[in-house]
């Protein structure tokens, strides 16, 4: 039994060679570790442009709007 598994144990590892070499890793097989695989390419990242600087009649219409949102929730903690 013990031959049996020693056997075993062998046939796995001729078996993970013979894949190995078939696969073309064959410098896994020849020198015992993994190479590494080719570095992977990051995509390049995209700033976004600079945004100009808001005029003076949007940020009126968004006080404006803060104010009517501020007034909405000050109704609705009411009722």
């Amino acid at each position: 039994m013990f031959e049996l598994g020693i056997f075993c144990v062998i046939l796995l590892a001729v078996g993970y060679w013979a894949i190995l070499f078939a696969l073309g890793r064959r410098a896994d097989v020849i020198h015992g570790h993994f190479v590494e695989g080719e570095p992977q390419h990051e995509p390049p990242t995209l700033v976004p442009p600079m945004l100009p600087v808001a005029p003076r009649a949007n940020v009126e219409a968004l006080q404006s709007l803060l104010a009517v949102l501020k007034q909405d929730l000050k109704d609705a903690a009411q009722r």
